[in-house]
């Protein structure tokens, strides 16, 4: 049997690595990829805390948070698809800070 520590270390490893992506990406595919590996790594925290403690409990809510990742990727790919035909990009800032640095970079400062 595999360690409690062991997997909640992998927990927080995953954890990380989904805010790292989370936070260093400009793209909102990417961004809501990280979001899918937190919730994983929360749910993978609930099994092994279910396993160590005998409880049921974990397991049950990782039904739940499978559910809401679920929810959370139809959703957000429909307002990604959306917001792609709107505009024509899946890039998260707006569009007027999109022209700013458009013009900041012709400018040659």
């Amino acid at each position: 049997m595999v360690p409690f520590s062991h997997s909640l270390l992998v927990a927080a490893l995953l954890f990380g690595m989904g805010l790292f992506c989370l936070l260093t990406r400009r793209n909102l595919i990417m961004m809501l990829l990280g979001i899918e590996v937190m919730l994983n790594a929360g749910a993978l925290a609930f099994v092994a805390a279910s396993l160590h403690w005998q409880q049921m409990d974990g397991q049950a809510m990782v039904l739940f948070i499978l559910t809401v990742a679920a929810t959370e990727v139809s959703v957000g790919l429909a307002l990604i698809v959306a917001l792609y035909r709107r505009t024509g990009s899946v890039d998260p800032d707006p569009p007027a800070d999109r022209q700013l640095a458009a013009q900041a970079g012709e400018g040659g400062v």
